[in-house]
């Protein structure tokens, strides 16, 4: 049962991602997770108001599947098949985050600071998770998918507009990461 607490190499981990790329191609599925959006408006009647979310979203219901498993698969790999609730990651970094303030960096899996109940009383954190997702949503639609949509499924289909999304995606995320992360903590 050890190697099941342990990261799986990409050795391991990447044919299986493939395979089950392979399997969706196979069937002439498309996997991506901002598409159950989309699923989720069209079930709860946006169909009724907004041309975008008239489709039949009942076949889409194995993608709903795939939330569904991700969100109970998280729960149980993070309370079952953990051993330790950190991140490995470099302490380079474990000392600059701190100097920035995340005091619990390297120590638990998300930072305190931003994601604690307590962060929910402090109107910076607030209003940087509300940004963050409203950023996140537009970009998804925005970009016609999300990051796994692209990265995964649609590199895999070898689409064009899937590769400058993901090199974008490495762009977006390095200038947040080296230029506005410091300048917002």
């Amino acid at each position: 049962m050890e190697w099941i607490f342990e990261p799986w190499p990409w050795y391991v981990a990447g044919p299986l991602i493939a395979f089950i790329m392979f399997l969706l191609i196979f069937i002439g599925k498309q996997f991506g997770m901002s598409s159950n959006l989309r699923t989720f408006c069209t079930m709860c009647g946006a169909d009724k108001t907004a041309s975008f979310f008239n489709f039949d979203w009942k076949s889409q219901r194995w993608n709903l599947v795939v939330v569904v498993g991700a969100a109970l698969g998280g729960f149980i790999g993070a309370h079952y098949l953990s051993n330790d609730v950190a991140v490995a990651i470099n302490p380079d970094t474990i000392a600059i985050l701190k100097d920035l303030g995340f005091n619990s960096a390297g120590s638990a899996y998300l930072p305190d600071e931003l994601f604690s109940l307590d962060a929910l009383t402090n109107v910076k954190s607030v209003g940087l998770l509300l940004l963050g997702g409203l950023l996140i949503g537009f970009g998804a639609r925005y970009a016609g998918g999300c990051t796994s949509g692209h990265a995964i499924s649609g590199l895999s289909n070898l689409q064009l507009p899937s590769l400058i999304a993901v090199i974008g995606f490495f762009i977006g995320g390095l200038f947040m990461v080296h230029v506005l992360f410091p300048l917002i903590f």
